[in-house]
């Protein structure tokens, strides 16, 4: 995650520069205004023409070298813009307009070295640009310096998000576990109500395999918050190992219902609970019950075609396909979960079912050879041998380059043939299948 400044720089900024014009001459004045009207209809070099002429007619107006820095900005001309901003700052030191707007080149240009001495400027002016040191510190690598401002602002402002996202970025990329660990241990000690801080400790304690400390923060969490739901991302983790699974499942279903944990984490839970469950399938009764939760609460089909490969690398068939047809249920628009669900029933000849799906199927799909065989498949085993006829040659049309598939249709066409009597038909088929067979 990458945080930028919270504030307006100035090139997102139009000051009232005509104020600060002395005793001009009327065609400075014209070249100026001239430069203000350009500047306002994004024409950034005309007005730099206008500016120059302005300049010549009196070369002493601060507010000339201002609106070219910030015109040079407009062009992302950095090294210009710092130079005119520069000389602003030689006729008039202190001009905070012109510390923001070299803030904006040098945080543009990544000269983080240079913007943090400009910030520090600017701080006693607009005490917003702290935060901002604190994201320079952190882009710089000097993370102690970058914490002491977090905690400098949270202890004057109280909590904010994007600090606590700095923070724990800050935890993520710097070495120093011990420090950031002192650090969160005593946020908490002062303000035991942070969710974001007891999180970034149990993460940093689980990231110094510390399983035992990350267990205990996760609990004072609960106690601290009980309706806290993101603790249980921990907590189920904790349970597991401990083989405390009740508690692991109790967890699991706060998370599953949750609104605050996003999908990707929920799966990551699924996912641990389905190799938790693979050694210990006494346990395959409650897991589905959890899945039932997930997918009601998520309304997600991958649920569902997580479950069903889960059972079909245990070689449980008819159990994947119960999952598969619910997912398929679920999301009719999903093609990967079409596919399967037909496979399995043309497996369990589930014929009917099978007809009725990848019919409804060609509708969405009508360019899918794959679901023109199954079909045809299908209706054959139902004795309807002139659609499943129709159904094949249809597919045939659709194929290309999969000699595999290819010679499905050809014995399939050929059983056809075989039905209706054409032996003749049947057997050109059937050789058609040996030729490829013997091809690959």
């Amino acid at each position: 995650m990458t945080f930028i400044p919270q504030i307006s720089l100035a090139q997102g900024k139009d000051e009232d520069v005509t104020d600060d014009l002395g005793n001009v001459t009327d065609k400075f004045q014209e070249h100026f205004f001239e430069a203000l009207k350009q500047k306002g209809i994004e024409n950034y070099d005309r007005a730099l023409e206008a500016l120059e002429k302005a300049a010549k007619e009196s070369p002493g107006e601060v507010a000339v070298y201002f609106e070219m820095a910030k015109n040079h900005g407009y062009l992302k001309q950095w090294e210009k813009a710092e130079t005119h901003y520069n000389k602003v700052l030689e006729m008039e030191p202190g001009k905070p307009e012109a510390f923001s707007g070299l803030y904006d080149v040098y945080y543009n240009t990544n000269n983080y070295e240079k913007a943090i001495v400009v910030v520090k400027k600017l701080i006693p002016l607009d005490k917003d640009y702290k935060e901002d040191l604190a994201n320079l510190y952190e882009r710089t690598e000097q993370y102690d310096k970058a914490l002491q401002i977090l905690e400098e602002l949270d202890q004057e402002l109280g909590n904010s998000d994007y600090r606590n996202q700095l923070r724990q970025q800050i935890y993520m990329k710097s070495d120093n576990a011990g420090s950031q660990i002192s650090d969160l241990e005593q946020r908490i000690k002062r303000t035991p109500v942070n969710e974001q801080d007891f999180l970034n400790l149990i993460y940093l304690y689980s990231e110094s395999n510390d399983k035992e400390a990350a267990f205990t923060t996760a609990k004072k969490l609960i106690q601290a918050l009980p309706d806290s739901e993101l603790a249980h991302l921990a907590l189920y983790k904790f349970y597991l190992d401990a083989n405390r699974p009740d508690e692991a499942f109790t967890s699991m279903e706060t998370i599953f219902k949750s609104d605050k944990i996003d999908t990707e984490n929920k799966f990551k839970v699924l996912n641990d609970f389905l190799l938790f469950v693979n050694e210990n399938p006494v346990y395959e009764e409650k897991m589905e019950e959890m899945v039932t939760v997930f997918s009601q609460e998520s309304k997600n089909d991958q649920v569902y075609e997580q479950l069903a490969g889960y059972y079909l690398k245990k070689e449980m068939q008819e159990e994947a396909l119960k999952y598969f047809e619910l997912g398929v249920k679920n999301n009719p628009g999903n093609y990967n979960l079409i596919k399967n669900t037909l496979l399995l029933q043309i497996d369990f000849k589930k014929f009917e079912k099978a007809e009725k799906l990848s019919n409804q199927s060609l509708d969405l799909f009508p360019s899918q050879p794959l679901l023109y065989l199954l079909n045809g498949v299908a209706n054959l085993n139902l004795d309807n041998t002139s659609k499943a006829k129709t159904m094949l040659e249809t597919g045939l049309d659709y194929l290309i380059d999969d000699s595999q598939m290819e010679r499905d249709f050809y014995l399939q066409l050929s059983k056809v043939y075989s039905e209706q009597g054409n032996a003749q038909k049947a057997e050109e088929f059937q050789n058609r299948a040996i030729k490829i067979s013997q091809t690959n």
